[in-house]
């Protein structure tokens, strides 16, 4: 053996595992499979630290592996809607251009070509972590009979009566442009302004008074004696665009103890106003357009940003002493992009959604009764409330990027519709088609198509038709919005396993062997965006969970306890730290001392640290052999003579039982952090420090405890650092006759 172990031959290992096959797992109908779906990274992202913690994925995958079952690690990429859209629009703007410069065909294609070119650097950094997966069954979120599948569930949920499209309030930004679910918002703590100003006969607290031109009632508690005689009167409010009459209402929504204990009602702009304005019947005036600027109901205002238009109906307000005070100290969560970090404007506009109700129901129950269990534990509580308290589910994005909503509208059925598109000129056109018929031409419209938005009464198809069926015009447009990527994601055990959804019957024999999957492992961050959604689709569709265990693994955090991130500049990049220091010990230093759930630091230092680790398991094997060289073994037998076993034999070999038994239960127990330091103490101290310094200068009769011990141990640490492992074994092979050609499909030790 070389002097000191060299990382460089990783890649050459890495091939050697890939050609031999033992990626790729044979059905055996005589055998239960283990399979495991990896969380589809997004394809056109590099890897992050993050991604680098499904080596826990691999651990449990080259467990099982060694255990003889059948072990399918399944990999893929996501196209990842918004957030790959939300990148190249970045390359855009530093080249001086805007998504609004080009047609949407165009611009998808331009996303597609910028993805293609980034996707397979993804697949070798995930091989250069050493992850054990098939690449013979990788898919990718955007490929043809993928799509198709999605698009097949869609139309069977609008079928079934679950898909609807309606007009409800949404969170919106207007920066990305698209509408976003609850889940894909953060909110956060910030300062701001409580305005206290007056209204009618009321002096109410708003922190948003550049909405007023949409209010339609003002509210109180119906238990507020304050304010009981007003309640169902109408009341004559002074505006800055003149008076106006509004309702006064009382719901329980309202907080006594905030301000004054009235507020005023905007439905089209706050999630709890539109809530009550459907309880009280209140009309619904939309003020903020989709580009973030007040609407002609704002008067003088219109064209305005929402943040210039508040400074200026402050000011305005303040001059005309309609503003009685203003606390600028007022503590208030706020809702932002969780992409672009824009204030979230929540808006009233026409949107697809599911009814959620009746596939939340199976799913919350497939959880109580154990068809789907959690680790750790406390997230099964977590996930059942969730569920018991979802809401109907927004799955339309205003964007390019991610397969279209397969929905037809008729331009002369539905005259209102709003068109943006390029003329032949490439100016930008925005208006509805019923004033723009007669000056441009179907084709023009459809070939320099943007976006359209359809008001919520138009009739549409969705299916596909060269005419309209109630017209027979040929004049059809296909609606715009793609789904939410979590549409298509919460269906990727099924469509990657091969289900078909017009015909189970005819589904895949990877499908019909492998579903449902042994273990999904994943961030807990995502238990609701994606998790939540799988177990849903998957028991609609299938009647069985995708899942039988939900693992929720680790998030990597900096030495301060944040949250790794570019913008902080925080950033360990794995790839460099495999490069510095070798793939395991980077694999080691992210399961040594973990908890499932928790955060984790994984500092250079830490990674240093375990290339100790590997090293040591290097030069402790290269000794061993030095000491059978040394006593010229001729032929070396790895058959123990329990016979003739001194007391430090003895001692080695039952703590070599113990570490066995522990390791093995450990993983069976998903308690990895404490199978690695076991594994860690017995190599590095029961083995090195004490047993090795014991014998070496022994005679023969202590070389097959000595064998035995080590090979013993390569094969419970291959899991966590395989490279080394591999290595090592090869290295042995040459001088000890072994019964397996490779360490990676080696039997697991029995106790």
């Amino acid at each position: 053996m070389d002097k000191t172990y060299s990382t460089a031959v990783e890649t050459d290992i890495y091939n050697g595992w890939e050609k031999s096959g033992a990626f790729t797992p044979k059905i055996d109908k005589t055998k239960k499979p283990y399979s495991i779906i990896l969380p589809l990274p997004n394809a056109n992202d590099p890897m992050h630290m993050g991604h680098a913690v499904f080596t826990i994925e691999d651990i449990l995958i080259r467990y099982h592996r060694m255990l003889g079952e059948p072990t399918l690690w399944l990999p893929g990429g996501d196209h990842a809607g918004i957030e790959t859209q939300f990148v190249y629009e970045k390359k855009l703007a530093k080249e001086g251009k805007s998504r609004f410069d080009f047609d949407r065909n165009t611009l998808y294609k331009m996303i597609w070509d910028f993805v293609e070119e980034n996707r397979e650097i993804n697949k070798a950094q995930m091989k250069k972590l050493g992850f054990s997966m098939d690449w013979t069954r990788y898919h990718y979120s955007l490929e043809e009979p993928i799509v198709k599948n999605v698009l097949t569930v869609f139309k069977k949920l609008y079928k079934d009566g679950l898909v609807y499209r309606d007009e409800k309030i949404v969170n919106y930004c207007t920066h990305c442009g698209t509408a976003f679910s609850n889940l894909e918002v953060d909110y956060v703590d910030e300062v701001t302004s409580l305005y206290y100003m007056k209204y009618g006969p009321f002096i109410l607290a708003t922190t948003r008074p550049e909405t007023k031109f949409g209010d339609t009632a003002v509210a109180v508690n119906p238990k507020d004696k304050r304010y009981e005689i007003y309640v169902g009167q109408e009341i004559t409010v002074e505006g800055l665009n003149g008076p106006f009459k509004v309702k006064v209402i009382a719901d329980e929504m309202v907080d006594m103890e905030f301000g004054t204990g009235v507020v005023k009602i905007t439905p089209a702009h706050d999630p709890d106003d539109f809530e009550a304005g459907l309880r009280h019947h209140l009309e619904v005036k939309k003020v903020i357009g989709f580009d973030g600027r007040m609407n002609e109901l704002a008067g003088k205002y219109a064209g305005l940003t929402v943040a210039k238009a508040r400074e200026q109906v402050v000011a305005d307000m303040q001059e005309k002493g309609m503003m009685v005070k203003t606390d600028t100290n007022y503590q208030h969560r706020i809702g932002r992009c969780y992409r672009c970090k824009h204030i979230i404007e929540p808006m009233v506009a026409p949107q697809w959604f599911i009814k959620i109700d009746k596939l939340a129901k199976p799913a919350i129950e497939a959880a109580k009764n154990g068809e789907v269990k959690f680790f750790p534990t406390r997230f099964k509580k977590s996930y059942i409330t969730w569920m018991d308290n979802i809401k109907d589910w927004n799955i339309s994005r205003q964007i390019v990027w991610g397969p279209r909503i397969p929905a037809w509208y008729c331009l002369e059925c539905n005259p209102k519709i709003k068109l943006n598109f390029l003329d032949k000129g490439k100016n930008l056109v925005t208006d509805v088609y019923a004033h723009i018929k007669d000056k441009y031409t179907y084709e023009e419209i459809k070939d320099g198509l943007q976006s359209l938005t359809a008001p919520v009464e138009a009739k549409f198809e969705i299916e596909e038709n060269d005419k309209c069926p109630i017209c027979k015009s040929k004049k059809l447009l296909q609606e715009t919005d793609t789904f939410d990527t979590w549409f298509l994601s919460g269906q990727w055990p099924l469509n990657t396993l091969g289900f078909n959804p017009e015909d189970p019957e005819k589904s895949s024999e990877d499908f019909k062997y492998f579903y449902p999957t042994t273990v999904l492992d994943t961030l807990w961050d995502i238990l609701f965006f994606w998790v939540a959604r799988m177990v849903m689709f998957g028991i609609y569709l299938t009647g069985e969970v995708p899942f039988k265990t939900v693992h929720l693994h680790a998030r990597v955090v900096d030495a301060k306890g944040q949250k790794m991130s570019k913008s902080k500049g925080n950033v360990v990049d794995p790839l460099l730290m495999t490069k510095k220091y070798g793939t395991d010990a980077l694999r080691m230093a992210l399961v040594y001392g973990i908890a499932p759930a928790s955060d984790i630091v994984v500092s250079e230092d830490k990674i240093r640290a375990h290339r100790n680790f590997v090293n040591k398991i290097w030069n402790a094997s290269r000794f061993v052999l030095m000491i059978i060289d040394r006593l010229q073994v001729k032929d070396i037998k790895l058959d123990v003579d329990t016979k003739i076993l001194n007391t430090d034999n003895k001692d080695i070999l039952n703590k070599l039982e113990i570490i066995v038994k522990s390791t093995t239960t450990d993983l069976n127990t998903y308690h990895f952090g404490r199978a690695a330091e076991n594994l860690y103490q017995f190599f590095w101290h029961e083995f090195c420090d004490i047993y090795i310094e014991k014998v070496k200068d022994r005679n023969i009769e202590m070389v097959p405890v000595l064998l035995t011990v080590l090979i013993t141990s390569l094969k419970l640490l291959h899991p966590f650092v395989p490279f080394v492992t591999e290595a090592v074994y090869q290295q042995l092979k040459s001088t000890v006759k072994l019964p397996e050609d490779q360490l990676m499909t080696a039997t697991w030790p029995k106790s």
